[in-house]
């Protein structure tokens, strides 16, 4: 299974490389429009999120929308175990360059936990599968967060944020695996399970 996955997020990466900057842009603009569909008339008071970096499917546009509606916005703070801690957005300017070529918040950090105040929480990925498997890049940190989420009783929807040809008709999955309840690509919002 490791093989398989392996293989699989070699081709993802490269399909995100093969794109240009302006299908990444266009993209990404897309995304913000389409992921705020999933908000709620009233709106969550905090949202965890990520910056997304190189080839990732943009999130700047969504992160702005966000906090101009009045949410706290909730981004990852990578520590040297790959564990995330977080710390609040409060615009680009205030994005300070980390280890791996990440941005994060210069503020004080939060803590690991304080991602349990979110009400939803938006997670980066390679793919997802129709019945909800995500596919990260493998270094962990989200199946942390997500373990995390669960030992507290978190209820926040988890989505994951991907190009249209990234929701996949199956991917290998573990026992660990925790599905995500949606996923939204620039044209469409997809939901799995109940």
């Amino acid at each position: 299974m490791l093989n398989e996955k392996t293989a699989l997020r070699s081709r993802l990466l490269a399909a995100r490389a093969a794109m240009s900057p302006e299908q990444r842009k266009q993209a990404g603009l897309e995304l913000g429009r389409r992921a705020l569909e999933l908000l709620p008339a009233r709106l969550p008071a905090v949202v965890a999120g990520y910056v997304s970096v190189g080839a990732e499917p943009g999130t700047q546009a969504l992160l702005d929308a966000l906090r101009a509606r009045g949410v706290r916005v909730l981004l990852p703070l990578l520590q040297e175990d790959n564990d995330l801690d977080w710390g609040v957005y409060q615009g680009a300017e205030s994005l300070v360059g980390a280890r791996r070529g990440l941005r994060e918040p210069g503020g004080a950090p939060l803590g690991p936990e304080a991602v349990c105040a979110a009400d939803l929480v938006l997670m980066p990925g390679l793919a997802v599968d129709r019945r909800g498997v995500r596919l990260g890049r493998g270094g962990g940190s989200y199946d942390r967060v997500l373990a995390r989420l669960a030992a507290a009783g978190s209820r926040a929807p988890l989505v994951t944020l991907l190009y249209d040809d990234e929701v996949l008709p199956e991917i290998p999955a573990e026992a660990h695996d925790r599905p995500v309840d949606a996923a939204v690509t620039p044209s469409k919002l997809w939901r799995f399970g109940a």
